[in-house]
C-alpha cells in the first residue's frame, strides 16, 4: 500500500491542506493548495505569508494533506485517498524550489516575491483508504521512498534532465504518446526520481512509473533506454 500512497502523492497537482486556526482556539481550517513532491516523495508547497493557512502553520506547524483520486468517480467512496499528517516548515533548499516550479511553471511569476516561501512536510502518519471500506493506518516512513536511492537520483537529476531534454526529445514524446496514451509533441522531462519521472507539455503533466525502483544513475539510464525501446515497439 505504500506504493499506492506515493503514487497518489506524486501524481497530485493539488491537495486539501488542514491546519488549526491560530486565532480561534485551534478550530479546523481546510484550504486548497498546489503541491509537488521531493525526490523521496515528501510534499512541497509554495505558500503566501498572507494566507490564512500560513499564519496557522507559524503558530502550529502540525497539519494534514488530503490526496485523492476519488472526486471524479461516479461513486467517490470507491476511489483511493490518503490523509498525510506531519509538520510543515519553510525550506530554503534549491531542489525543493526547482521541483515545485517544474510541476507548476506558472508559479515562477510570484515565487520570488518576498511574501512567498517554499515549505516541505515531514510526514509522521498516514491514513490510507484504498476504496470503500478499505482503510489502514501507516507510519510516515511509508510515504517516503528509499532514502539512499532518493538522494542518489536527486544528485543526478539536473544532468539527467538536461541530457534527456536536449538529446532525446523524441524518446520523451514516445514515452508520453505510446506508454501513457498522451497526445502531442514537445513533451519535456520535468523531474525524475527513483520510482519514475514526470513529463510536461504546456500545462499538462503525466507521470511515468518505472517497472522497478532504481538506485543509481546507471540503473536509471538502463530503465530509460528500455522504456524508449518499449515505446518504439508499441508505436510501430
Amino acid at each position: 500500500m505504500s506504493d499506492a500512497v506515493r503514487g497518489l502523492m506524486r501524481r497530485a497537482r493539488s491537495a486539501t491542506l488542514a491546519t488549526a486556526l491560530a486565532d480561534e482556539g485551534g478550530r479546523a481550517y481546510a484550504s486548497l493548495v498546489t503541491v509537488a513532491c521531493d525526490a523521496d516523495a515528501s510534499p512541497i508547497l509554495l505558500l503566501s505569508e498572507l494566507a490564512e493557512h500560513t499564519r496557522n502553520l507559524k503558530a502550529d506547524p502540525r497539519a494534514s494533506l488530503l490526496f485523492e483520486n476519488a472526486s471524479g468517480r461516479a461513486n467517490p467512496q470507491t476511489g483511493p485517498r490518503a490523509t498525510v499528517m506531519g509538520s510543515i516548515e519553510p525550506t530554503g533548499e534549491e531542489r525543493h524550489a526547482r521541483r515545485f516550479l517544474a510541476r507548476h511553471p506558472s508559479a515562477a511569476r510570484y515565487a520570488g516575491f518576498g511574501d512567498f516561501a517554499f515549505h516541505i512536510m515531514s510526514v509522521d502518519r498516514i491514513h490510507f483508504v484504498g476504496g470503500f471500506a478499505r482503510a489502514v493506518w501507516m507510519d510516515g516512513a511509508n510515504a517516503r521512498s528509499d532514502r539512499i536511492a532518493a538522494e542518489t537520483i536527486a544528485a543526478a537529476e539536473p544532468s539527467v534532465l538536461d541530457h534527456m531534454n536536449a538529446d532525446h526529445a523524441d524518446a520523451i514524446d514516445l514515452y508520453a504518446n505510446c506508454l501513457l496514451d498522451r497526445r502531442g509533441s514537445g513533451w519535456k522531462m520535468a523531474a525524475v526520481d527513483s520510482e519514475g519521472c514526470d513529463l510536461r507539455c504546456g500545462h499538462s503533466i503525466a507521470r511515468l512509473d518505472f517497472p522497478n525502483p532504481v538506485n543509481d544513475a546507471g540503473a536509471l539510464r538502463i530503465v530509460l533506454v528500455d522504456l524508449a525501446r518499449q515505446a518504439r515497439s508499441r508505436g510501430a
